[in-house]
Protein backbone atom coordinates (compact mmCIF):
# COMPACT_ATOMS: atom_id res chain seq x y z
CA UNK A 1 0.00 0.00 0.00
CA UNK A 2 1.00 3.43 -1.00
CA UNK A 3 1.95 6.15 2.17
CA UNK A 4 -0.62 7.91 0.19
CA UNK A 5 -3.22 5.47 0.17
CA UNK A 6 -2.53 4.28 3.80
CA UNK A 7 -3.14 8.02 4.75
CA UNK A 8 -6.04 7.95 3.12
CA UNK A 9 -7.46 4.54 4.28
CA UNK A 10 -6.14 5.80 8.10
CA UNK A 11 -8.14 9.05 7.86
CA UNK A 12 -11.26 7.25 6.95
CA UNK A 13 -11.18 4.77 9.21
CA UNK A 14 -10.67 7.53 11.68
CA UNK A 15 -13.96 9.43 10.29
CA UNK A 16 -16.02 6.31 10.45
CA UNK A 17 -15.06 5.61 14.40
CA UNK A 18 -15.38 9.22 15.14
CA UNK A 19 -19.41 9.12 13.79
CA UNK A 20 -20.21 7.24 16.29
CA UNK A 21 -19.38 9.74 19.37
CA UNK A 22 -21.40 12.60 20.41
CA UNK A 23 -21.33 14.84 17.27
CA UNK A 24 -22.09 18.34 19.00
CA UNK A 25 -18.40 17.50 20.60
CA UNK A 26 -16.91 17.58 17.13
CA UNK A 27 -18.50 20.91 15.65
CA UNK A 28 -16.60 23.76 15.53
CA UNK A 29 -18.58 26.98 16.97
CA UNK A 30 -19.64 28.54 14.03
CA UNK A 31 -21.02 25.07 12.88
CA UNK A 32 -22.48 24.45 16.86
CA UNK A 33 -24.46 27.28 16.51
CA UNK A 34 -25.82 27.27 12.96
CA UNK A 35 -28.96 27.59 13.77
CA UNK A 36 -28.33 30.85 16.14
CA UNK A 37 -26.50 32.06 12.64
CA UNK A 38 -29.44 31.18 10.23
CA UNK A 39 -31.71 32.70 12.11
CA UNK A 40 -29.94 36.41 13.12
CA UNK A 41 -29.59 36.48 9.26
CA UNK A 42 -33.06 35.58 8.57
CA UNK A 43 -33.68 38.61 11.46
CA UNK A 44 -31.07 40.75 9.77
CA UNK A 45 -32.50 40.39 6.14
CA UNK A 46 -35.85 41.00 7.32
CA UNK A 47 -34.25 44.31 9.28
CA UNK A 48 -32.56 45.41 6.49
CA UNK A 49 -35.95 44.90 3.84
CA UNK A 50 -37.81 47.11 6.13
CA UNK A 51 -35.59 49.61 7.63
CA UNK A 52 -33.76 50.67 4.53
CA UNK A 53 -36.25 52.30 2.09
CA UNK A 54 -35.48 50.87 -1.41
CA UNK A 55 -33.06 48.50 -0.83
CA UNK A 56 -35.12 45.52 -1.96
CA UNK A 57 -35.77 47.09 -4.85
CA UNK A 58 -32.30 48.14 -5.69
CA UNK A 59 -30.98 44.25 -4.98
CA UNK A 60 -33.99 42.96 -7.38
CA UNK A 61 -32.38 45.54 -9.68
CA UNK A 62 -29.30 44.00 -10.08
CA UNK A 63 -29.78 40.54 -11.93
CA UNK A 64 -27.96 38.61 -14.88
CA UNK A 65 -29.60 37.80 -17.66
CA UNK A 66 -33.14 37.80 -15.13
CA UNK A 67 -30.88 35.92 -11.87
CA UNK A 68 -30.53 38.18 -9.39
CA UNK A 69 -26.58 38.61 -8.90
CA UNK A 70 -26.58 38.46 -5.26
CA UNK A 71 -28.21 35.39 -4.57
CA UNK A 72 -26.59 34.03 -7.30
CA UNK A 73 -23.53 34.31 -6.02
CA UNK A 74 -24.18 33.56 -2.65
CA UNK A 75 -25.64 30.15 -3.39
CA UNK A 76 -22.01 29.50 -6.11
CA UNK A 77 -19.96 30.15 -2.92
CA UNK A 78 -22.36 28.21 -0.85
CA UNK A 79 -22.41 25.09 -2.96
CA UNK A 80 -19.20 25.06 -4.15
CA UNK A 81 -16.96 24.02 -1.13
CA UNK A 82 -19.48 20.86 -0.65
CA UNK A 83 -18.82 19.95 -4.28
CA UNK A 84 -15.27 20.12 -4.11
CA UNK A 85 -16.14 17.23 -1.49
CA UNK A 86 -17.74 14.90 -3.34
CA UNK A 87 -15.65 11.70 -4.40
CA UNK A 88 -16.49 12.02 -8.15
CA UNK A 89 -14.60 8.47 -8.81
CA UNK A 90 -16.97 7.01 -6.58
CA UNK A 91 -20.39 8.04 -8.20
CA UNK A 92 -20.48 4.65 -9.84
CA UNK A 93 -21.74 3.16 -7.01
CA UNK A 94 -24.23 5.52 -6.48
CA UNK A 95 -25.88 5.38 -10.10
CA UNK A 96 -26.12 1.56 -9.81
CA UNK A 97 -28.23 1.50 -6.75
CA UNK A 98 -31.65 1.43 -8.45
CA UNK A 99 -33.61 1.48 -5.35
CA UNK A 100 -32.36 4.97 -4.29
CA UNK A 101 -32.75 6.55 -7.77
CA UNK A 102 -36.48 5.15 -8.16
CA UNK A 103 -37.35 6.32 -5.32
CA UNK A 104 -35.72 9.64 -4.93
CA UNK A 105 -37.86 9.73 -9.18
CA UNK A 106 -40.87 8.69 -7.18
CA UNK A 107 -41.01 11.20 -3.95
CA UNK A 108 -39.40 14.04 -6.11
CA UNK A 109 -41.73 14.17 -8.77
CA UNK A 110 -44.49 12.39 -8.72
CA UNK A 111 -45.15 12.32 -4.24
CA UNK A 112 -44.08 15.87 -3.63
CA UNK A 113 -45.78 18.21 -6.47
CA UNK A 114 -49.18 16.02 -5.70
CA UNK A 115 -48.76 16.77 -1.93
CA UNK A 116 -48.17 20.37 -2.31
CA UNK A 117 -51.37 20.72 -4.39
CA UNK A 118 -53.88 18.92 -2.28
CA UNK A 119 -52.11 20.93 1.20
CA UNK A 120 -52.14 23.92 -1.20
CA UNK A 121 -55.90 23.43 -2.01
CA UNK A 122 -56.94 22.08 1.57
CA UNK A 123 -55.08 25.24 3.43
CA UNK A 124 -55.69 28.03 1.00
CA UNK A 125 -58.89 27.45 -0.94
CA UNK A 126 -60.20 31.33 -0.77
CA UNK A 127 -56.55 32.47 -1.88
CA UNK A 128 -55.68 31.92 -5.43
CA UNK A 129 -52.87 33.60 -5.49
CA UNK A 130 -51.05 31.95 -2.17
CA UNK A 131 -52.35 28.46 -3.88
CA UNK A 132 -50.87 29.18 -6.91
CA UNK A 133 -47.48 29.77 -5.36
CA UNK A 134 -47.43 27.16 -3.25
CA UNK A 135 -48.02 24.83 -6.13
CA UNK A 136 -45.21 26.24 -8.31
CA UNK A 137 -42.52 25.63 -5.17
CA UNK A 138 -44.08 22.16 -4.92
CA UNK A 139 -42.41 21.80 -8.48
CA UNK A 140 -39.22 23.16 -8.21
CA UNK A 141 -37.39 20.31 -6.75
CA UNK A 142 -34.26 21.27 -4.61
CA UNK A 143 -30.93 21.56 -6.62
CA UNK A 144 -29.32 23.90 -4.65
CA UNK A 145 -29.31 24.20 -0.89
CA UNK A 146 -29.78 20.75 -0.25
CA UNK A 147 -26.00 20.05 -0.34
CA UNK A 148 -25.93 22.08 2.98
CA UNK A 149 -28.45 20.21 4.89
CA UNK A 150 -27.04 17.17 3.25
CA UNK A 151 -23.66 17.59 4.52
CA UNK A 152 -24.74 18.96 7.91
CA UNK A 153 -26.95 15.70 8.40
CA UNK A 154 -23.92 13.17 7.31
CA UNK A 155 -25.76 12.53 4.34
CA UNK A 156 -24.05 10.46 1.54
CA UNK A 157 -22.53 13.49 -0.79
CA UNK A 158 -21.97 11.23 -4.11
CA UNK A 159 -25.58 10.15 -3.78
CA UNK A 160 -26.40 14.07 -3.06
CA UNK A 161 -24.44 14.83 -6.17
CA UNK A 162 -26.22 12.39 -7.90
CA UNK A 163 -29.78 12.94 -7.16
CA UNK A 164 -29.54 16.58 -7.16
CA UNK A 165 -28.18 16.35 -10.88
CA UNK A 166 -31.17 13.87 -11.79
CA UNK A 167 -33.27 16.63 -10.41
CA UNK A 168 -32.39 19.28 -12.60
CA UNK A 169 -32.36 17.31 -15.53
CA UNK A 170 -36.19 16.06 -14.98
CA UNK A 171 -36.57 20.02 -13.96
CA UNK A 172 -35.59 21.23 -17.38
CA UNK A 173 -37.92 18.39 -18.81
CA UNK A 174 -40.84 18.37 -16.40
CA UNK A 175 -41.52 21.32 -15.07
CA UNK A 176 -43.62 23.43 -17.72
CA UNK A 177 -45.49 20.13 -18.14
CA UNK A 178 -46.43 19.65 -14.87
CA UNK A 179 -47.55 23.59 -13.97
CA UNK A 180 -49.51 23.25 -16.77
CA UNK A 181 -50.86 19.56 -15.88
CA UNK A 182 -51.18 20.81 -11.89
CA UNK A 183 -52.41 24.42 -12.27
CA UNK A 184 -54.79 23.66 -15.14
CA UNK A 185 -55.56 20.11 -16.20
CA UNK A 186 -55.97 18.86 -12.77
CA UNK A 187 -58.44 21.41 -11.14
CA UNK A 188 -60.22 21.37 -14.49
CA UNK A 189 -61.04 17.37 -13.89
CA UNK A 190 -61.77 18.12 -10.33
CA UNK A 191 -64.59 21.21 -10.86
CA UNK A 192 -61.77 23.54 -9.43
CA UNK A 193 -60.73 27.06 -10.14
CA UNK A 194 -57.73 26.71 -13.05
CA UNK A 195 -54.88 28.95 -13.84
CA UNK A 196 -52.02 29.15 -16.79
CA UNK A 197 -48.56 28.69 -16.07
CA UNK A 198 -46.50 30.60 -19.05
CA UNK A 199 -42.70 29.43 -18.69
CA UNK A 200 -40.61 28.64 -20.94
CA UNK A 201 -37.65 25.43 -21.08
CA UNK A 202 -34.57 27.77 -21.18
CA UNK A 203 -35.97 29.58 -18.46
CA UNK A 204 -35.23 26.59 -16.31
CA UNK A 205 -32.59 25.60 -17.72
CA UNK A 206 -30.34 28.82 -17.30
CA UNK A 207 -31.37 28.42 -13.84
CA UNK A 208 -30.23 25.02 -13.42
CA UNK A 209 -27.13 25.69 -15.34
CA UNK A 210 -26.54 28.93 -12.90
CA UNK A 211 -27.43 27.36 -9.48
CA UNK A 212 -25.70 24.09 -10.30
CA UNK A 213 -23.93 23.60 -13.09
CA UNK A 214 -21.58 26.33 -12.54
CA UNK A 215 -20.37 25.21 -9.11
CA UNK A 216 -20.86 21.57 -9.87
CA UNK A 217 -18.43 22.29 -12.87
CA UNK A 218 -15.76 24.06 -10.27
CA UNK A 219 -15.61 21.05 -7.52
CA UNK A 220 -14.95 18.90 -9.71
CA UNK A 221 -12.37 20.58 -11.42
CA UNK A 222 -10.87 21.47 -8.31
CA UNK A 223 -11.01 18.25 -6.82
CA UNK A 224 -9.11 16.61 -10.28
CA UNK A 225 -6.50 19.44 -10.25
CA UNK A 226 -5.75 18.83 -6.80
CA UNK A 227 -5.17 15.39 -6.38
CA UNK A 228 -3.48 15.28 -9.46
CA UNK A 229 -1.45 18.36 -8.31
CA UNK A 230 -0.70 17.40 -5.07
CA UNK A 231 -2.63 14.22 -4.17
CA UNK A 232 -5.64 12.88 -2.27
CA UNK A 233 -4.22 13.32 1.22
CA UNK A 234 -3.30 16.51 0.67
CA UNK A 235 -6.37 17.43 -0.50
CA UNK A 236 -8.60 16.14 2.10
CA UNK A 237 -6.44 16.98 5.05
CA UNK A 238 -5.01 20.83 3.30
CA UNK A 239 -7.28 21.87 1.16
CA UNK A 240 -11.11 21.18 1.77
CA UNK A 241 -10.68 22.37 5.53
CA UNK A 242 -9.31 25.57 4.19
CA UNK A 243 -12.47 26.14 1.62
CA UNK A 244 -15.29 24.40 3.62
CA UNK A 245 -15.82 27.36 6.12
CA UNK A 246 -16.70 29.47 2.83
CA UNK A 247 -20.13 27.27 1.99
CA UNK A 248 -21.95 29.13 5.59
CA UNK A 249 -20.61 32.35 4.88
CA UNK A 250 -22.62 31.97 1.23
CA UNK A 251 -25.73 30.49 3.19
CA UNK A 252 -26.01 33.18 5.74
CA UNK A 253 -24.82 35.83 2.70
CA UNK A 254 -27.62 34.16 0.84
CA UNK A 255 -29.76 34.28 3.52
CA UNK A 256 -29.70 37.69 4.59
CA UNK A 257 -30.20 39.16 0.32
CA UNK A 258 -32.95 36.78 0.20
CA UNK A 259 -35.09 38.34 3.19
CA UNK A 260 -34.20 41.63 2.41
CA UNK A 261 -35.04 41.55 -1.24
CA UNK A 262 -38.75 40.64 0.79
CA UNK A 263 -38.75 42.15 4.14
CA UNK A 264 -41.34 44.50 3.65
CA UNK A 265 -43.83 42.39 2.19
CA UNK A 266 -43.11 39.77 4.25
CA UNK A 267 -43.24 41.73 7.99
CA UNK A 268 -46.51 44.21 6.46
CA UNK A 269 -48.76 40.56 6.00
CA UNK A 270 -48.25 38.58 9.11
CA UNK A 271 -51.22 36.81 8.66
CA UNK A 272 -50.95 36.14 4.85
CA UNK A 273 -47.23 35.00 5.97
CA UNK A 274 -48.80 32.48 8.97
CA UNK A 275 -51.58 30.88 6.69
CA UNK A 276 -49.09 30.15 3.62
CA UNK A 277 -46.37 28.77 6.08
CA UNK A 278 -48.78 26.36 7.93
CA UNK A 279 -49.45 23.98 4.64
CA UNK A 280 -45.40 24.40 4.03
CA UNK A 281 -44.50 22.93 7.52
CA UNK A 282 -46.94 19.96 6.62
CA UNK A 283 -45.57 19.72 3.19
CA UNK A 284 -41.88 19.41 4.82
CA UNK A 285 -42.94 17.44 7.72
CA UNK A 286 -44.49 14.71 5.41
CA UNK A 287 -42.12 14.55 2.86
CA UNK A 288 -38.93 14.31 4.83
CA UNK A 289 -40.71 11.88 7.57
CA UNK A 290 -42.09 9.65 5.08
CA UNK A 291 -38.66 9.89 2.82
CA UNK A 292 -36.68 8.63 5.72
CA UNK A 293 -39.38 5.98 6.57
CA UNK A 294 -38.91 4.96 2.88
CA UNK A 295 -35.51 4.68 2.95
CA UNK A 296 -35.22 2.98 6.03
CA UNK A 297 -37.63 0.02 4.64
CA UNK A 298 -35.70 -0.10 1.38
CA UNK A 299 -32.66 -0.83 3.59
CA UNK A 300 -30.71 2.24 1.88
CA UNK A 301 -28.76 2.77 5.52
CA UNK A 302 -27.97 6.23 7.07
CA UNK A 303 -26.43 8.11 4.75
CA UNK A 304 -28.42 7.81 1.51
CA UNK A 305 -31.75 7.70 3.52
CA UNK A 306 -30.46 11.07 5.02
CA UNK A 307 -29.90 12.22 1.41
CA UNK A 308 -33.07 10.99 -0.13
CA UNK A 309 -35.05 12.92 2.73
CA UNK A 310 -33.51 15.96 2.00
CA UNK A 311 -33.44 15.81 -1.53
CA UNK A 312 -37.16 14.92 -1.50
CA UNK A 313 -38.09 17.94 1.15
CA UNK A 314 -36.43 20.56 0.30
CA UNK A 315 -37.66 22.76 -3.20
CA UNK A 316 -35.34 24.86 -5.69
CA UNK A 317 -36.96 28.21 -4.16
CA UNK A 318 -34.77 30.35 -6.48
CA UNK A 319 -36.62 28.67 -9.64
CA UNK A 320 -40.21 28.58 -8.30
CA UNK A 321 -39.52 33.03 -7.07
CA UNK A 322 -38.00 33.39 -11.07
CA UNK A 323 -41.15 31.94 -12.57
CA UNK A 324 -43.83 33.35 -10.03
CA UNK A 325 -42.20 36.71 -10.70
CA UNK A 326 -41.84 36.37 -14.38
CA UNK A 327 -45.02 35.20 -14.59
CA UNK A 328 -47.59 37.15 -12.39
CA UNK A 329 -45.17 40.22 -11.01
CA UNK A 330 -43.07 41.11 -8.56
CA UNK A 331 -45.54 42.36 -6.60
CA UNK A 332 -47.71 39.23 -6.72
CA UNK A 333 -49.32 37.21 -3.97
CA UNK A 334 -47.54 33.89 -6.27
CA UNK A 335 -44.20 35.73 -5.85
CA UNK A 336 -45.29 36.42 -2.09
CA UNK A 337 -45.71 32.65 -1.59
CA UNK A 338 -42.50 31.75 -3.24
CA UNK A 339 -40.79 34.19 -0.67
CA UNK A 340 -42.21 32.44 2.21
CA UNK A 341 -41.06 29.14 1.07
CA UNK A 342 -37.38 29.42 2.39
CA UNK A 343 -38.61 31.65 4.93
CA UNK A 344 -39.72 28.26 6.33
CA UNK A 345 -37.81 25.67 4.93
CA UNK A 346 -34.67 27.37 6.16
CA UNK A 347 -35.32 27.03 9.85
CA UNK A 348 -37.45 23.90 9.43
CA UNK A 349 -34.68 22.14 7.52
CA UNK A 350 -31.91 23.13 9.93
CA UNK A 351 -34.06 21.33 12.86
CA UNK A 352 -34.08 18.15 11.16
CA UNK A 353 -30.54 17.91 10.47
CA UNK A 354 -30.77 17.48 14.28
CA UNK A 355 -33.60 14.99 13.61
CA UNK A 356 -31.85 12.97 11.32
CA UNK A 357 -28.43 12.86 13.75
CA UNK A 358 -30.72 11.69 16.38
CA UNK A 359 -32.11 9.08 14.43
CA UNK A 360 -29.16 7.38 12.74
CA UNK A 361 -29.09 4.57 16.25
CA UNK A 362 -32.58 3.77 14.45
CA UNK A 363 -30.45 2.33 11.30
CA UNK A 364 -27.93 -0.45 11.34
CA UNK A 365 -23.93 0.33 11.61
CA UNK A 366 -22.59 -0.28 8.90
CA UNK A 367 -19.57 -2.70 8.35
CA UNK A 368 -16.12 -1.76 8.86
CA UNK A 369 -14.97 -1.41 5.23
CA UNK A 370 -18.59 0.49 4.66
CA UNK A 371 -17.55 4.13 2.68
CA UNK A 372 -17.99 6.50 5.16
CA UNK A 373 -20.53 8.88 5.02
CA UNK A 374 -18.55 12.09 5.88
CA UNK A 375 -14.46 13.21 4.60
CA UNK A 376 -11.34 12.88 6.82
CA UNK A 377 -11.73 16.22 8.44
CA UNK A 378 -15.62 15.21 9.69
CA UNK A 379 -18.46 17.16 10.47
CA UNK A 380 -16.77 20.25 12.20
CA UNK A 381 -16.27 20.97 8.65
CA UNK A 382 -19.57 19.58 7.19
CA UNK A 383 -20.39 22.99 5.73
Amino acid sequence: MSAEAGAEAGAEAGAEAGASGPVVGRLSFLDRFLAVWILLAMAGGLGLGRLVPGLGDALAKVTVTGVSLPIALGLLVMMYPVLAKVRYDRLDTVTRDRRLLFLSLVLNWIVGPALMFALAWVFLPDLPEYRTGLIIVGLARCIAMVVIWNDLACGDRQAAAVLVALNSVFQVLAFAALGWFYLDVLPGWLGLEQTALDVSVWEIARSVLIFLGIPLLAGFLTRRIGEKARGRAWYEAELIPRIGPFALYGLLFTIVVLFALQGDAITSKPLDVARIALPLLVYFALMWAGSMAAGRAAGLGYPKTTTLAFTAAGNNFELAIAVAIATFGATSGQALAGVVGPLIEVPVLIGLVHVALAARRFFPRPAPTAEPAVSPEGPAHAV
